[in-house]
């Protein structure tokens, strides 16, 4: 396809388990971990221009002053990679509308870097192969593949290496999100901190937590979640441990910031459940509360014209 406009979206991602190992010589974290992809969603919107632009919409509740528009953007390096990549030169008009929290943990501009990478290799007409585009994500961000992918998956390497994982039956989330974001370079300057003269074992997953997902049990599944970036995030944010707590005490299977923070997860049965605990958590005046199923789809192409 040339010519026209490609819009296309992509998930929020949580992180059900996430272990953080020992530094590794490229200066990444070691890190094994559970994605679930969840029903919050950005929309990446791409048409030919003379050059590469950036606009940046969303939702009233999230504030995306912080959100770069010009090349530091990971749209803009996702379409210049693949431009390069295909040997192209290509101007194209970015729009991206956000519905993920900025700097929450929960891997919004991975999302976006998937979702322009999907967009422009439709607008441009390449075909791709999916293992080329995947490659491709890996060089934009760790998240990025997973963006691609959805569903639920295993990520390991630095979380670029994505394994799709079969799970049973649907998951609800509320998720609260902040007024103010945290930064993962932060959040894991502070894990090492924690950890400054000791030995950081290699990150595993818990057995538990892939037989509570095989078996769709709730109960164990909340008890399995688990984030090691939890520690150091709450170091940050003393808060957010609070807001853990009683969203425990409003009958969540479980609570767990969401990566490196500062939204925080709450597991629920079903709709019915989340709204529940989602009322619950807004009338002690946390934050935006919001709830959503799990696992979703990955990036896809949502609108095309020629």
């Amino acid at each position: 396809m040339n010519g026209g406009t490609v819009a296309v979206t992509a998930p929020a991602k949580i992180n059900l388990s996430l272990g953080v190992g020992p530094v590794r010589p490229d200066g990444f974290h070691a890190l094994a971990t559970v994605y679930q992809a969840v029903g919050l969603f950005d929309q990446v919107t791409v048409s030919d221009a003379d050059d590469v632009t950036v606009t940046v919409r969303a939702e009233a509740r999230l504030d995306v002053s912080g959100v770069p528009t010009d090349g530091s953007n990971i749209v803009v390096r996702a379409a210049r990679l693949l431009a390069e990549q295909k040997g192209l030169e290509r101007g194209v008009a970015i729009t991206i509308d956000k519905g993920i929290p900025v700097a929450g943990g929960m891997a919004g501009g991975s999302a976006d870097g998937a979702a322009a990478l999907l967009a422009c290799d439709h607008l441009w007409g390449l075909g791709t192969a999916r293992e080329e585009l995947l490659e491709l994500a890996a060089e934009l961000g760790s998240d990025v593949p997973f963006a691609m992918v959805g569903g639920t998956a295993i990520g390991t390497g630095r979380g670029e290496l994505v394994s799709p994982l079969m799970t049973r039956g649907e998951f609800w989330w509320v998720i609260l999100e902040s007024d103010r974001g945290l930064s993962t370079p932060q959040v894991y300057a502070e894990f090492d901190e924690m950890h400054l003269g000791a030995v950081v074992d290699d990150p595993e997953i818990p057995d538990e937590l892939f037989q509570a997902l095989r078996t769709h049990d709730l109960e164990a599944l909340g008890k399995a979640l688990t984030n090691d970036l939890q520690a150091p995030a709450l170091r940050l944010r003393p808060e957010l441990a609070r807001a853990l707590d009683h969203g425990r005490a409003e009958s969540a299977f479980g609570a767990v910031v969401s990566g490196s923070g500062p939204s925080c997860l709450f597991l629920c049965e079903s709709r019915a459940h989340a709204t529940q605990v989602a009322a619950g958590l807004a009338e002690r005046g946390f934050g935006h509360v919001s709830f959503a199923p799990g696992p979703v789809h990955g990036a896809r192409v949502v609108a095309a014209d020629a």
